[in-house]
């Protein structure tokens, strides 16, 4: 089969480990970067017409990849335009979420500062529904224009409440057959520097209290209500543990962090570890909140 044919730009054997925050993961057997909506579109129709399985990778920041890599098509998602009419921002699904803080800051727009310093993009935060400091994406969404594969492809428009949005979860992380492609986002007129001042405070904050001196791919597990991962981890004496290059964190024990070289079956068996802890010390069952691909 002459894929390249039909998607010219697709390369074979990548690693995705590169891709990630993790650095973590195999090769993927095919490898498309999409910069456009219709490229996205394009890449999705060859897999479909060549039965491959495809994966569409955001900004790799909340995602294990197995050490055998991805037998299959992986669609980087790079679609990155935006455009702010007055207190409305129109963004596409591959936005990184730090650039577009940086431009809501240039142009006096309040709401996102939680999220300066998430290292992932808008489309993937929509779809998991990111926040922090008791904040979430949610809250600024107005609408999603979403592409949903059927028997065919289509392109609709989704409402907010028709998102489903729920802690960390979203009907676009339920549904595997929809994938955000951009967003309209509202948000407030604010002085400049009363921005700039916020952004600073939770930037500062993920300094202090995360480990971002290493490769990780956030927090690993949804925080069980009433209760904080970490604390738990951190209580049944698991911060610092180690498996070959990967570590609990002794610094923020959700994360899982990679010392150099981790495999991700050494992360895998954190994983097993704390859930089987803190399950026997607490009755809790952790769930995870990253994504795993190739298992």
């Amino acid at each position: 089969m002459d894929i390249q044919k039909d998607l010219p730009g697709i390369k074979k054997n990548i690693r995705i480990a590169p891709y990630t925050t993790f650095k973590i993961g195999g090769p993927a057997e095919y490898f498309f970067k999409a910069k456009t909506k219709e490229d996205l579109i394009k890449a999705i129709e060859t897999a479909r017409k060549f039965k491959l399985p495809f994966f569409i990778l955001a900004g790799g920041s909340n995602l294990l990849v197995s050490d055998k890599g991805f037998k299959g098509l992986v669609i980087k998602n790079q679609n990155s335009k935006i455009r702010i009419k007055d207190s409305k921002v129109i963004t596409e699904a591959g936005v990184k979420l730090n650039e577009l803080v940086k431009v809501c800051l240039k142009k006096s727009l309040s709401g996102l500062e939680w999220s300066a310093g998430i290292p992932g993009t808008i489309g993937g935060a929509i779809r998991g529904n990111a926040g922090a400091f008791e904040k979430s994406i949610a809250e600024s969404i107005e609408k999603i224009e979403a592409l949903e594969i059927n028997v065919r492809l289509e392109i609709k428009n989704y409402e907010v409440k028709d998102c489903k949005f729920d802690y960390r979860s979203s009907i676009f992380k339920e549904k595997k057959n929809l994938i955000v492609l951009s967003a309209e986002i509202r948000l407030e007129k604010d002085d400049k520097s009363k921005i700039k001042e916020r952004i600073e405070r939770y930037l500062n904050y993920r300094k202090n209290k995360h480990p971002l001196e290493f490769p990780s791919a956030g927090s690993i597990f949804k925080n069980p209500k009433d209760n904080a991962a970490g604390i738990l981890i951190n209580q049944c004496g698991l911060s610092g543990f180690k498996i070959g290059q990967a570590q609990i964190s002794e610094k923020h024990s959700n994360f899982i962090i990679n010392l150099g070289g981790a495999k991700a079956e050494d992360v895998c068996q954190l994983i097993d570890l704390i859930k089987k802890k803190v399950e026997e010390k607490f009755g809790i069952e952790l769930k995870e909140e990253i994504q795993l691909l190739g298992f």
